[in-house]
């Protein structure tokens, strides 16, 4: 890696060349940086935001999940199996679903060489659970925090390979070079934070041949979220450089607790736990599921089932089924203003006897698994301490105690299915840049739980592997480099330098960003309608168009806001303008998401009438929608195609000719 030094409109600004950076520190980034390391590819860095930030580090549930291939028992289970499943979801490309079968094994027993804690019985055998969309016992769990200590465990082996680390640098900008056919990534632009009130503001610039893009989901985006805050997602910049979308109306959605974020999964519901509303002031309590269900047994089912099923679901909801409480929870926030709490202090009301649940009203399903636990017995928070004292230390140990309090919940964000396109090694449309882990739109409409971290492992070796075969030259000539970069570096100082003019003012980019992010929750989330959409994208260009005339700011440390913010604007803008179109195209509801359906038919009487819907009937199982942002133009134009999925490759595995293929360097190709 060489450092030099350039002046661009008077500024002086640092520019370091080397082949490689990874963007991020989370699961993806930190095995990418390892992985090619190992390879030999040891001109490389890393950049991040924050080492601690990001949602691979700061997330969980009840029990997270690693999904990978069945390596334990004796079910039976291949990578071609593996590869049907994943790909069953919809919407995914199939060569994907091969490779994140394939090298599951590979990357699952690489984590537990370094040690990350999966169980394992007397013999060896790394015992597997069944998990959502998951026909086999494939899924696996080191506990609540399993992609924590994956990327403990992972920068651990970066740290100890001297591998360079710019931390507290934000990306805010991809430099490309070349038309749209053959459009490459040839750099960043980064600001230095600890740098802001220095003379160039921190902007620092990255001559590389690679990018190796980690940035995570655009968690930034909602207002109802369970990313943690230090997550906000950098897929705007991208977009504006010219990497393709794909599948972005496949999100993933669910109850999780608002003050101290965090999916609400698993035991938290299967403990029956009481779900309360009262006014904005914590006033008029009320048990409000009681005035929809026809009974208490059902509605103690459908709390119960929550568990399994915590993503909302529209095939759930008909029947009382598990994610009508995800709209019931929806509708007391949003439309009668109220919050909603669960309390496991207390049983309900409805479907107890002397403040004792009735167990006897539960389907067998439900009976059973309490019954195998112990824990017919007590209050919610006895069954919780009995069945996973974990969950209750981890809120304990967030400054909430559950013995002696409710916890705020909300339907929010929690994964996007969809996001950058890549192909089979992970290489965007923009050549030479790779995103992986959730930036990456890897997944359709379903997917089994967990398979987003086997996908963080999977993507960013492969996207390794491609580099050490095939994109190995040096980065451009510091010349050839600021000639080909200097137009769109100006464009980003220009932004900083317009907002700088109003530094010692009263700011208002967090009111800005607020804005935002009320409108992605309202409009983007689990309930859609086409007209929100069509709102939604008004509001979100009129903020755009106008961001550098509106924002105000104290200070020059508040620029990175003023780029965070602006990237979440443009992510908005095509996120929304994707679900607009789908839904144009007669797209219905699916996935983790509820289309209003004029023609369709309300869950349950006494709902508004945005709940009224039609199920999707599979008709766009095997497409997928691309996205492209053209602002060549000085205009936000959006292009959407819909294109069929490749289907899962069949491969002629013949071994001698395989083995010819490998020794001659023709596999990485």
């Amino acid at each position: 890696m060489d450092k030099s030094t350039v002046n661009i409109k008077g500024y002086d600004i640092d520019v370091y060349s080397l082949n490689t950076v990874i963007v991020g520190t989370g699961a993806a980034g930190l095995n990418a940086a390892d992985s090619l390391y190992n390879l030999g590819q040891t001109d490389i860095a890393i950049v991040t935001e924050g080492i601690n930030m990001g949602t691979s580090r700061n997330t969980g549930s009840d029990k997270q999940t690693y999904y990978k291939l069945t390596v334990s028992g004796d079910t039976p289970d291949s990578v071609k199996e593996m590869a049907d499943t994943l790909f069953s979801g919809g919407s995914m490309h199939g060569d994907i679903a091969l490779a994140e079968a394939s090298l599951s094994a590979k990357s699952f027993y690489k984590l537990v060489d370094i040690g990350v804690p999966f169980p394992h019985n007397k013999y060896g055998e790394y015992i597997g659970y069944k998990t959502d969309h998951d026909p086999r016992n494939r899924a696996t769990s080191a506990g609540p925090l399993t992609s924590k200590f994956m990327t403990e465990k992972l920068e651990v082996q970066v740290k100890n390979k001297g591998i360079k680390i710019f931390d507290g640098y934000l990306v805010i900008g991809i430099l490309t070079d070349g038309d749209s056919e053959g459009k490459r990534s040839t750099g960043l632009i980064a600001v230095n934070m600890d740098e802001m009130n220095g003379k160039n503001m921190g902007f620092t610039l990255f001559n590389c041949t690679n990018i190796i893009y980690a940035a995570g989901g655009p968690a930034g985006m909602y207002k109802t979220s369970v990313y943690p805050e230090s997550q906000t997602g950098a897929s705007g910049i991208a977009f504006e450089a010219g990497a393709k979308g794909i599948n972005l109306t496949e999100s993933q959605y669910g109850i999780a607790s608002i003050k101290f974020r965090w999916n609400l999964s698993g035991t938290y519901q299967q403990v029956l736990p009481r779900y309360v509303s009262t006014d904005k002031d914590g006033n008029d309590e009320k048990e409000f599921l009681e005035e929809y269900f026809e009974n208490p047994g059902k509605m103690l089912d459908a709390i119960f089932l929550k568990g399994y099923q915590w993503p909302f679901d529209p095939r759930k909801v008909d029947g009382f089924g598990s994610s009508i409480i995800d709209i019931l929870v929806f509708n007391e926030i949003q439309n009668k203003g109220r919050r909603v709490y669960l309390d496991f202090m207390q049983n309900l009301s409805w479907g107890s006897k002397d403040g004792e649940i009735d167990f006897s009203i539960l389907s067998g399903e439900a009976y059973v698994y309490l019954k195998n636990s112990k824990v017919l017995f007590g209050k919610p928070i006895d069954r919780l301490a009995k069945m996973n004292q974990p969950a209750i230390d981890l809120y304990t140990g967030n400054g909430i105690d559950l013995y002696k309090e409710y916890l705020e919940i909300a339907v929010c964000a929690q994964h996007n299915n969809g996001g950058l396109m890549g192909n089979s090694w992970w290489e965007s449309n923009l050549r030479n840049f790779f995103p992986v882990g959730e930036v990456n739109g890897t997944f359709g409409v379903y997917r089994p739980g967990g398979s987003a971290l086997n996908s963080t492992q999977v993507g960013s070796f492969r996207a390794a592997q491609y580099i050490k075969h095939n994109y190995k030259r040096e980065p451009e000539n510091i010349d050839r480099f600021i000639e080909v970069s200097k137009k769109q570096l100006e464009d980003k100082l220009d932004i900083a330098l317009d907002v700088m003019q109003s530094a010692g003012e009263e700011s208002n980019i967090f009111e800005i960003r607020n804005r935002a992010l009320e409108r992605m929750s309202r409009y983007g989330a689990h309930i859609r309608t086409l007209q929100g959409c069509i709102e939604g994208i008004a509001e979100c260009a009129g903020d755009i168009n106008t961001f550098t005339d509106s924002v105000k700011i104290g200070s020059a440390s508040e620029l990175p806001d003023v780029f965070r913010t602006y990237d979440i604007l443009v992510s908005q803008y095509v996120y929304l303008y994707a679900i607009k179109e789908y839904i144009e195209k007669g797209g219905r509801s699916r996935g983790s998401y509820l289309v209003r359906d004029e023609n369709g038919r309300l869950p349950m009487e006494g709902l508004s009438e945005d709940f009224r819907f039609s199920l999707d009937d599979g008709a766009f199982s095997d497409r997928a929608f691309e996205v492209e942002l053209d602002n060549s133009k000085g205009t936000l134009d959006v292009k959407v195609s819909c294109n069929n999925v490749r289907p899962v490759p069949v491969e002629d595995n013949w071994f001698e000719n395989v083995w010819n293929d490998y020794r001659n360097d023709k596999i990485v190709k």
